[in-house]
């Protein structure tokens, strides 16, 4: 994969995570820096190793599928994608409650991150079909989802929901995006 193509699935995983944490932001009451590193930190983490988890299942079914195992990628991210577009979108009210608690808890902010990475970990799968370096792409998305996420958290301190919506969906076409590749270089019409 190129560094182009790991760059833009690094930003398209960590974008649920930060509409997440522009939610987060909104929600706490005046959330600091150091609380946004620790949200940060525990979405980088989980996001990071769920495409290693993913990749790891792939890696052992790959062989049974290697003849449409490009079409399986696609197939991944093409409903991951539609998913992350369709939330975005479905998401349209930012209600913010009206006490804000002033931080959240660490096995709440765990199952959190947990629940934003399961795209991650079906990444992972389809990155074991397409052989990339996993290593590499774990990397990434662990660094761009710890900077994204606490980013957001920061945002969502100033600027509300709306812009966690725009970048799901945008992580969404993302996806879409790299799927597409994946399938366009291996029929070799790229």
């Amino acid at each position: 994969m190129s560094v182009w193509a790991t760059a833009a699935l690094a930003l398209s995983m960590s974008a649920d995570a930060f509409a997440v944490s522009i939610g987060k932001g909104v929600v706490l009451d005046r959330p600091r820096l150091g609380q946004a590193a620790r949200t940060g930190l525990v979405f980088g983490l989980t996001e990071g190793c769920a495409p290693v988890i993913g990749w790891a299942l792939g890696s052992v079914a790959a062989s049974f599928i290697a003849a449409y195992d490009h079409w399986v990628a696609f197939g991944i991210l093409l409903v991951i994608g539609l998913h992350m577009i369709v939330e975005g979108l479905r998401n349209q009210n930012c209600e913010v409650e009206l006490t804000k608690p002033k931080d959240q808890s660490l096995p709440m902010l765990i199952l959190t991150a947990i629940g934003t990475s399961i795209d991650s970990m079906a990444v992972g799968v389809s990155l074991a079909f397409a052989a990339s370096n996993i290593w590499v792409a774990a990397a990434s998305i662990g660094m761009a989802t710890f900077t994204m996420s606490t980013l957001g958290i920061m945002i969502g301190r100033c600027v509300g929901c709306r812009l966690g919506r725009w970048a799901e969906i945008c992580g969404g076409v993302g996806l879409i995006l790299i799927g597409t590749r994946i399938l366009l270089v291996h029929l070799e019409w790229l």
